[in-house]
């Protein structure tokens, strides 16, 4: 089915959707597409992107659109309540269950659930969710009883599911059940000029609720903006301008000196995001390169304290674990790098070599292994100290802290309560 331009321009203003770039009207136009079918949609785009109206898009323009829809965030809620809050439970089910409750899909028959962060949904539950995008039917917690429901999935994802799946932390007949239509919502940084867009309506926006006169931006600074990668994407866009309507007081045109002073300095944080596909090389600062540059050096330390503890269980096995390493003895000595079965191979001193041949204490060979594992545990300790940095420049403002790590503040929240950062 083809839309026209008016067609797809009258969407978006009726879901506040501002923009023009072909890839954000690309998004507009699938989902126009597929919301008059019944078939599961997975929307995945960064953190900020606006993926939630897309859900809404595919809601209202279907026949479901007079039914109920509810939007879910799976990564804000415990692991252990998500089948409760999904799909209820009976009374007495669990501790504090002092009544039956009816579920999400329960509730939502004959509407649509949006389930945003679904890479965040555990196991357990994802095979639950299986049942019911196959068959229709659902348990409540504590009850034996299969009940029905008639709703309609949309999910999304700011991840990539494939490496979830494997990783072995999401269901392969999951991801292709949920992923029978796939919408790409572009980052913010893809979308050219639609950031001047953003910035204006924004800027409107604020001028009315504060009564001020709404900010603009010089010529260059607009430039400045719109090349910025905004990590955030529009929710980070639409804080910046919201902080500069505020303090601007005197002078409303924005230099560009004046937006590089409000723009953050760093905007990546590989501690944090590492393993996302949407950050490029070239976003890399000084600081993320001396980063890498110490992991690689550090996980180099830890293969040779793993291979040394091989050789001291396996001295028979020495050549092959050569073979098996050869980038790890680049450089050694040519006496000591041939591939035999002699312990001879790190050039050792004479007085570390009777370790390896079996002379040393137990209680060495431990303090190594003791060693390796603590080193393990080295780059989780850097992320909660950086994530601490932040925390204390920023006055414990977790909304301000995440700007300056590049995370959502969804993804610092939950990184403060496995730290256990909360005071």
């Amino acid at each position: 089915m083809a839309f026209s331009e008016s067609e797809i321009q009258s969407v978006k203003q009726r879901f506040g959707i501002i923009g023009n770039s072909p890839l954000l009207n690309n998004a507009v136009r699938v989902a126009m597409q597929v919301a008059p079918t019944d078939m599961s949609v997975l929307i995945t785009g960064e953190s900020g992107s606006g993926k939630e109206s897309f859900s809404k898009i595919i809601h209202h323009l279907s026949s479901r659109k007079h039914g109920q829809f509810i939007a879910i965030n799976c990564g804000s809620i415990p692991e252990g309540t998500i089948d409760s809050e999904l799909f209820g439970h009976e009374k007495g089910s669990f501790t504090g269950a002092h009544e039956a409750r009816k579920g999400y899909f329960e509730v939502t028959n004959g509407g649509t659930i949006f389930l945003d962060e679904i890479g965040e949904m555990p196991l357990g539950t994802q095979a639950r969710l299986l049942r019911v995008l196959e068959n229709g039917e659902f348990i409540k917690v504590g009850s034996s009883k299969v009940q029905k429901t008639d709703v309609r999935v949309v999910a999304a994802t700011n991840v990539n599911l494939m490496n979830k799946v494997e990783e072995g932390k999401f269901r392969e007949d999951l991801y292709y059940r949920l992923s029978t239509v796939p919408i790409y919502v572009p980052p913010l940084r893809e979308r050219g000029r639609d950031t001047d867009l953003l910035f204006r309506k924004f800027a409107s926006d604020f001028a009315e609720k504060y009564r001020v006169k709404p900010i603009t931006l010089t010529d260059e600074a607009r430039e400045i903006l719109i090349k910025y990668r905004f990590p955030g994407n529009i929710r980070q866009l639409k804080n910046l301008v919201e902080q500069m309507s505020v303090l601007s007081t005197e002078d409303k045109e924005i230099s560009a000196d004046k937006l590089l002073h409000y723009l953050p300095k760093e905007n990546t944080l590989p501690a944090l995001v590492r393993g996302a596909s949407s950050v490029s090389g070239d976003s890399f600062s000084e600081r993320d390169i001396l980063y890498k540059v110490l992991f690689d050096m550090k996980k180099d330390v830890l293969d040779l304290k793993k291979i040394v503890l091989n050789l001291h269980h396996n001295q028979g096995k020495a050549g092959e674990l050569v073979k098996d390493h050869p980038n790890l003895f680049e450089g050694v000595d040519s006496q000591s790098s041939a591939v035999t079965d002699e312990p001879v191979l790190l050039n050792i001193q004479p007085e570390s070599q009777s370790h390896i041949n079996g002379d040393s204490s137990h209680e060495e060979i431990q303090d190594i292994a003791h060693e390796t594992e603590d080193d393990s545990l080295s780059i989780e300790k850097k992320e909660k100290e950086l994530i601490m940095r932040a925390l204390r420049k920023n006055n414990n403002k977790r909304k301000y802290a995440a700007q300056d790590l590049g995370i959502s503040e969804r993804t610092l929240y939950r990184k403060i309560k496995e730290y256990n950062l909360e005071e």
